[in-house]
């Protein structure tokens, strides 16, 4: 399986269940790998045969503008599940954290990983 990844994107966004994560915005930390649909890209060296890395984080920022989550959870399966139906990938593995959330923590977060049902 050939995967691309996406490491240290960070992005700021409203989330969370407390009033203060409904008014001030924090920074998420994502890092996904993402598994080829194909491995075309290898053999060819055809941009039309790879994934788009900028349309992919381009999607995570509508993603995020598009909708209020209250959990990472939440938000790491929607993204999951985008990249599964979107971007036809057969498996993917999303982190999503939260930096400096807590004090005395660097980051707290969520990973999960998923296939898809043709996988």
């Amino acid at each position: 399986m050939d995967i691309i990844f996406l490491h240290e994107l960070k992005v700021k966004t409203l989330i969370g269940i407390y009033p203060w994560e409904l008014k001030v915005a924090q920074t998420l930390q994502f890092d996904l790998e993402i598994a080829l649909p194909a491995s075309r890209a290898c053999q060819t060296d055809n941009f039309e045969d790879a994934l788009d890395y900028a349309l992919i984080v381009r999607r995570i920022h509508e993603i995020l503008s598009e909708r209020h989550f209250s959990l990472l959870e939440a938000l790491a399966e929607h993204i999951a599940q985008t990249i599964l139906l979107e971007f036809k990938s057969p498996w993917i593995k999303v982190s999503v954290a939260k930096l400096s959330a807590i004090r005395g923590v660097k980051k707290v977060g969520v990973r999960i990983e998923r296939a898809s049902c043709g996988a």
